[in-house]
């Protein structure tokens, strides 16, 4: 197979357990295609969803089993060939062959990639461990690790370095459990990089309204062992200040995870490079936070990664589909990309890929009532479009998105 369409009883390896490989696995199976499939994951967990760790989990109030996608019957029903707790370490892309972590090999007439993205390392953090006191989360275990850690004893000192959307939310979670709560960005304004200085301003307003100690501007110098008998961790800044700590949560992004396809023949720049139908080489797919594809919009393209859990179910869909369908018939992969973050008894909804040097401007509401819409234009074009306590008015933008509507038609819009 090269360019045709994947039969029917085939063989497909999906490679990581996760939404965007879940997805790609139903999807393959609503489509008629009967064949095997063999899921690999990394976790001896089957996929579950990644949100609530940082919030409903975290905070104890979901169960670990409530964020699962599919349990032991569902992967049955699918006929679905799970191997878990192993890790891809090799791709041999021309022969569609996947080498896992124990020597074995796994051929398929089609391969889906869905390995996701790794947590960023704090430079001079190597030596530390959650047995110290350091943590990050992108996993189950991390998470109910990280609760364990932080509800052993009251009042725990914890330091989030990091005032991503991330970072927000474990602040957030971990004050909500009494936590002493201290946040450290390197920026100026929290979230100024995505959602400008104007609404990075109000998110980084509402640490102090909610008791947390945010720190701006001055990154790490230095994570040590505290001293004294007492365990815990210092956390110096550049600015000289040091932050005593019980738990350090570093939440400074992710990187995707593509070191182990190095070799592969793949094209690999800030994740696997895709083309707009999410085909990374003939009868190999990608879907998630690894996958860098060519997204068409406005008449234009760019080479795009988008982190977002609606972006990853749509391109495992997508993904699947295209495997089906074959490089020459399959559609191109054209989302809207639409993200939320709960944080301090907040939603934040955005639709589209807003940046930080858009022009940002209030359609409704305002920054003082805590309740908006703002628009994002670039280039004489919306570009996202973020609300706050306004979600009816938020999907009444979505034609506009869909239709790369102008900068000025989107300020003309009437709110519905």
């Amino acid at each position: 197979m090269t360019n045709a369409a994947l039969p029917s009883d085939g063989t497909v390896v999906v490679v990581g357990a996760s939404l965007a490989g879940w997805r790609a696995v139903e999807t393959l199976r609503r489509e008629g295609f009967h064949g095997g499939i063999t899921l690999v994951g990394e976790e001896l967990h089957l996929p579950y969803d990644r949100p609530p760790l940082s919030k409903q989990v975290l905070a104890g109030k979901w169960p670990p089993e409530k964020a699962v996608l599919a349990d032991r019957k569902r992967t049955a029903e699918l006929q679905v060939h799970e191997v878990l707790g192993h890790r891809a370490v090799g791709l041999d892309a021309e022969q569609r062959q996947v080498e896992i972590d124990d020597g074995t090999i796994l051929r398929g007439d089609a391969v889906v990639l869905a390995t996701g993205a790794r947590p960023r390392q704090l430079p001079g953090t190597e030596g530390f461990g959650q047995s110290d006191g350091l943590f990050t989360l992108r996993t189950l275990d991390d998470s109910l690790a990280l609760r364990a850690a932080v509800t052993r004893v009251a009042s725990c000192r914890v330091v989030v370095i990091g005032a991503g959307f991330i970072g927000a939310e474990v602040a957030s979670t971990c004050a909500e459990l009494g936590c002493r709560v201290t946040v450290v960005e390197a920026m100026q304004v929290p979230l100024s990089n995505v959602l400008g200085p104007m609404i990075g301003a109000h998110c980084g307003s509402l640490y102090g309204a909610h008791g947390i100690d945010l720190r701006t501007g001055s990154g790490v110098a230095d994570v040590r062992r505290a001293a004294g008998p007492a365990p815990g961790l210092a956390v110096e800044l550049e600015s000289g200040d040091v932050l005593e700590a019980d738990v350090v949560v570093v939440g400074i992004g992710v990187a995707p995870a593509v070191d182990w396809l190095e070799g592969s023949g793949l094209k690999l720049e800030n994740g696997l490079v895709c083309d707009d139908r999410l085909f990374a080489a003939d009868g190999i797919v990608a879907a998630g936070d690894m996958a860098r594809w060519t997204w068409r919009h406005d008449g234009a393209e760019e080479q795009i990664r988008i982190e977002h859990w609606q972006v990853a179910a749509e391109a495992g869909v997508a993904a699947a589909r295209s495997a089906l369908a074959g490089r020459s018939d399959a559609p191109p992969f054209t989302p809207i990309p639409y993200f939320w973050s709960d944080q301090f008894g907040i939603r934040f909804q955005v639709l589209g890929n807003p940046g930080g040097r858009d022009e940002v401007q209030l359609v409704e509401g305002s920054l003082q009532e805590g309740k908006f819409v703002a628009l994002f234009g670039r280039a004489g074009r919306l570009r996202a479009v973020m609300a706050i306590g306004q979600p009816r008015h938020l999907m009444g933008f979505r034609p506009l998105l869909e239709a790369g509507s102008s900068w000025a038609d989107a300020l003309a819009h009437p709110l519905t």
